[in-house]
């Protein structure tokens, strides 16, 4: 039996991952830096310490990796204040949920940046718990953030289910022995492997209701 749903927050709650791609381009390109189409793939799902370093390391910029976190922290905190990409259905979606299962959030996000997203869009209260990718060893495709996550629900990871987006992040989750529901991310979707991987797909969060996150797995 489920017990807890754990959503991931870009690309699931929020459409961001083409505000991390512009922020992230802009920066690289600004700075002399080697940016390459596959940069934001290569990079989603990395925590803040992976992809910070690999800005530094493969895109050629020249300041620290912590330099480069900050920054671009700062520039998603200043689109986020001037517009928050809320995805539709996202409230709703949550509240549904919530009625049935405990809810926890595991992102590859920045602290700051899961706390801002959360407070702007009232849904808060809904977490009992919140996880980022910086907060544990490894990022995704490793299971650690979300293992983290339902230690803090104190829930084991076969009675959890996770609402993910991307291929890393489906990797993730399997990888945690979590039940996964995907929700492609239409401007990058995942590679066929590890869609495959997940128990159910749907195309859009309208779908997302508690009889599939209970459901049996479709694989």
């Amino acid at each position: 039996m489920i017990e807890a749903v754990v959503f991931d927050l870009d690309g699931v709650l929020v459409d961001s991952e083409h505000v991390w791609d512009a922020v992230r381009e802009g920066l690289a390109r600004e700075r002399g830096g080697r940016w390459h189409a596959h940069a934001q793939t290569e990079m989603m799902g990395m925590s803040s310490t992976e992809w910070s370093r690999y800005m530094h390391d493969v895109i050629g910029l020249s300041e620290s990796p912590e330099e480069i976190n900050v920054e671009v922290v700062r520039r998603m905190e200043a689109r986020y204040s001037a517009r928050l990409p809320l995805i539709d259905g996202a409230h709703e979606a949550v509240e549904r949920l919530a009625v049935s299962f405990r809810l926890g959030l595991a992102s590859s996000s920045n602290r700051p940046l899961i706390d801002a997203v959360l407070r702007a869009s009232g849904l808060a209260g809904r977490f009992e718990v919140t996880v980022s990718s910086e907060e544990v060893e490894r990022g995704k495709p490793a299971p650690d953030v979300f293992l983290e996550a339902a230690r803090r629900l104190d829930v084991a990871p076969e009675r959890c289910v996770v609402v993910e987006d991307s291929g890393n992040g489906i990797r993730a989750a399997r990888a945690a022995g979590m039940r996964v529901i995907a929700i492609p991310n239409r401007r990058y979707p995942p590679p066929g492997d590890a869609l495959a991987l997940a128990d159910v797909v749907l195309e859009s969060l309208a779908e997302l209701t508690p009889e599939v996150a209970n459901a049996r797995s479709e694989r």
